[in-house]
C-alpha cells in the first residue's frame, strides 16, 4: 500500500536563482563604469594641471617683463650726467685764481726754448695730471709744483689738465671719500671752472689721513664755496647729491682699462700719473726743479723740431 510520503522526489530538478547571472553582469558593468569615471577624472585633472602650468608660466613671464620694464624705467629716470668743461676726462685749467701761483720758482719753458733769439714761440707743452684726492703722492706733487704750474699756465707756456679718478674709494672706512671728493671736483669744474684750480689745490693740500672717514659732503661743499665757487646753492646741491659719481666711476674704469690718450699705449697704474707731451714723468714728486727740467727738455725738443734749419747760402 503506497502513500504520498513515499513518493520519489529525486527526479524533480532543483530550482536555480534567476538573478545570479544578471548580478555578475551588473558587477562588471559597475566596474567598467567606475573605471571610465576614474579615467575621466584623471583626464580632467591632466587638462586642469596643464592649464594651471600654462597660467603659471604666463604669470612668471608677466612678472619678469614687469621687472625688466621697471629696471629700464629706473635707469631711464636717472641717466648718468655728463660734466662740462672736460677734455679726455680731464679738467682743463684756463684760469688761475689761487694764491699758490703767485710765485714763479722755475724758468718759463717757452722762454728758455727761445734762447736762440728766434721770435717764434713753440706750441705750449701739454701737462696732464691724473690724481686721486686720497693719494699722498698726489698731495706731494701738488704741494711741490702748484706754484710753477700756475705760473706756466698764466704765461701760456703749458696747457694743464687734472684728471680726477677714484682708485682709493675703499680706503676711507666705507665713506667712499675718494669717489665723493672727485665728484666735488667735477661739480666745480662744471659749474665754476675758473675756481677749479683753487678748489683742486685745497682738496689735495688739506687731504684727510688715509683710512679715515674724510670730509663729509657738506664740508666738501663748504670748501668749494670758500674757494669762490659761483652759485653756492647749485654747487651745494651738486656735491651733496653726488651728481657726477657715476661719471667718475666710468672715467676711472676707462683710465684703468683703456690706453691713456696720446700716451704711447700707457695705462693708468697709480696716482699721480703725470704726462708731459705724452711722456710719463718718473722723477721725484717732491723736487720742483727736477720736474721743471723735464718739462724744459721736452719744450726745447718741441721747439727745435718745429724750427726749420737754416738753408745754406750758395757760394758765388
Amino acid at each position: 500500500m503506497s502513500t504520498d510520503d513515499n513518493t520519489d522526489t529525486s527526479a524533480v530538478p532543483e530550482e536555480t536563482d534567476p538573478t545570479a547571472v544578471p548580478e555578475k553582469r551588473d558587477n562588471r558593468e559597475a566596474l567598467r563604469e567606475k573605471a571610465q569615471q576614474v579615467h575621466a577624472q584623471q583626464r580632467r585633472a591632466g587638462v586642469l594641471r596643464r592649464v594651471l602650468i600654462g597660467v603659471g608660466i604666463v604669470a612668471v613671464l608677466a612678472v619678469v617683463g614687469t621687472g625688466v620694464t621697471l629696471a629700464w624705467t629706473s635707469v631711464g629716470d636717472k641717466p648718468q650726467l655728463a660734466p662740462a668743461n672736460m677734455e679726455q676726462d680731464g679738467v682743463v685749467v684756463d684760469a688761475i685764481t689761487s694764491a699758490t701761483a703767485a710765485a714763479a720758482p722755475a724758468e718759463d719753458p717757452a722762454a728758455a726754448a727761445e734762447a736762440s733769439g728766434d721770435a717764434a714761440k713753440p706750441a705750449p707743452v701739454e701737462i696732464r695730471v691724473y690724481i686721486d684726492y686720497l693719494s699722498a703722492q698726489s698731495r706731494e706733487f701738488q704741494q711741490t709744483n702748484a706754484a710753477q704750474l700756475g705760473e706756466w699756465v698764466k704765461q701760456g707756456a703749458v696747457t694743464l689738465s687734472y684728471h680726477p679718478v677714484a682708485l682709493l674709494t675703499a680706503k676711507s672706512n666705507g665713506t667712499k671719500y675718494s669717489l665723493r671728493a672727485a665728484n666735488a671736483g667735477v661739480c666745480v669744474a662744471t659749474h665754476s671752472p675758473t675756481t677749479f684750480f683753487s678748489f683742486n689745490d685745497a682738496l689735495l693740500t688739506r687731504q684727510p689721513d688715509f683710512d679715515t672717514d674724510g670730509f663729509d659732503n657738506k664740508t666738501l661743499a663748504d670748501m668749494a664755496i670758500a674757494s669762490g665757487a659761483e652759485d653756492p646753492k647749485l654747487m651745494r646741491g651738486c656735491i651733496e647729491n653726488g651728481n657726477y659719481t657715476s661719471w667718475v666711476q666710468a672715467a676711472t674704469a676707462r683710465a684703468l682699462s683703456e690706453p691713456l690718450p696720446d700716451a704711447g699705449g700707457q695705462k693708468l697704474t697709480g696716482t699721480p700719473t703725470v704726462l708731459v707731451d705724452g711722456k710719463p714723468y718718473v722723477g721725484s714728486v717732491t723736487d720742483a726743479n727736477e720736474f721743471a727740467q723735464f718739462v724744459l727738455m721736452l719744450s726745447s725738443d718741441a721747439y727745435y723740431k718745429a724750427t726749420p734749419s737754416p738753408v745754406p747760402t750758395p757760394t758765388p
